[in-house]
């Protein structure tokens, strides 16, 4: 999902985002139903990596698209999709392992959710067949800002915020076993602060459109994220406080670090090249978090250093999204290739 989310900009410079956001819904689909027939391990894991790359583009894509069509509530339409994102994976956690129980075999999950894939693909270009035509800059797409600083400010907004993410994800409920709490009740927070994250994500996206900047927004979700993990820390009996106070905290962040790139730039190309980096970096470098976090916590035979790693990065988040200060630049900036824009 990192890797390929630095080519989305040559894919929606070159056939549009709309129609860009159809071929990586299709590659998730396509190979996700491929994958449930692979007769081999090693089938089933070279089909699972279309998968990613459709959803690496897409990610990248969709501020595109809100950028394109939904300029005046960006925090709204970007919810829209986040809680999509983060509703679907819940559904296919939840039903995968009674799908397989059912129908006696793990294929079935794996079919049937590149099946819907499949279908929400001849959704998207149904619903999308009347809509304005695309810009496509015929000069070829711009290159990654690599040399803007502030591009590198969002890649450390969004790696904080996920590398949290993707730790809490990994290791709160072993946190909680070791701590003498029943493996239900461990999965149960995880539970609890992913339920509360789909609701808080959505409304205070919308919020965020209406009331305020959405930096302050962000910083206050980070702010709260950092205090309730010092909570797990200090005060490790009231667990379900805190993954509480988790929910509330994680479900705004990834609504609105995705609408940093449509604050930062005002051209559809240019957004697309600072989302691509931002994610592209940002993605590849959390995905290592979960697997740090098990060095550690083997070389220390505790989870108390995890849990000040994890601290550690929230404290990181808190600082590089007050520090942000975003100014739209103009419409073509100092990174951008020659070009001409064209429906």
């Amino acid at each position: 999902m990192g890797v390929f989310a630095l080519p989305a900009r040559h894919v929606s410079g070159r056939i549009g985002s709309r129609s860009a956001v159809s071929v990586a819904v299709a590659l998730v689909g396509a190979f996700g139903v491929a994958r449930a027939f692979a007769p081999e391990t090693a089938g089933l894991i070279l089909l699972t990596f279309p998968i990613g790359i459709g959803m690496g583009l897409a990610g990248a894509i969709l501020p595109v698209v809100v950028k394109e069509r939904f300029a005046d509530r960006p925090g709204f339409s970007t919810g829209i999709y986040t809680t999509g994102i983060t509703i679907g994976a819940a559904i296919a956690a939840a039903v995968a392992v009674p799908l397989t129980i059912h129908a006696g075999s793990w294929r079935a999950p794996l079919a049937i959710f590149g099946a819907v894939s499949v279908i929400l693909t001849i959704a998207w270009v149904g619903l999308t067949r009347n809509e304005p035509p695309h810009e496509r800059a015929n000069g070829g797409p711009l290159r990654l800002p690599l040399r803007s600083p502030l591009a590198w400010h969002l890649v450390g907004c969004f790696f904080f915020m996920s590398a949290v993410f993707y730790g809490l994800n990994a290791w709160l409920p072993d946190v909680y076993v070791d701590r003498g709490w029943s493996e239900g009740s461990a999965g149960g927070l995880l539970a609890l602060l992913n339920g509360i994250s789909i609701p808080c994500g959505f409304a205070v996206a919308w919020a965020a459109d209406h009331w305020g900047r959405r930096q302050r927004w962000l910083t206050a979700a980070a702010t709260l994220q950092l205090v309730a993990l010092l909570g797990v820390i200090a005060v490790p009996s009231a667990g379900w406080v805190w993954a509480a106070l988790l929910g509330v905290a994680l479900g705004p962040l990834f609504p609105l670090t995705m609408t940093l790139p449509l604050d930062a730039r005002s051209d559809p190309a240019e957004v697309a090249a600072i989302a691509a980096m931002m994610l592209g970096v940002g993605y590849t470098l959390s995905a290592a978090s979960p697997f740090l976090l098990g060095v550690i916590r083997d070389q220390a035979s505790s989870y108390t250093p995890v849990l000040w790693c994890i601290a550690g990065g929230a404290a990181l988040l808190v600082v590089v999204d007050g520090s942000l200060r975003l100014t739209k630049a103009p419409r073509s900036g100092s990174h951008r290739e020659p070009a001409t824009i064209a429906e």
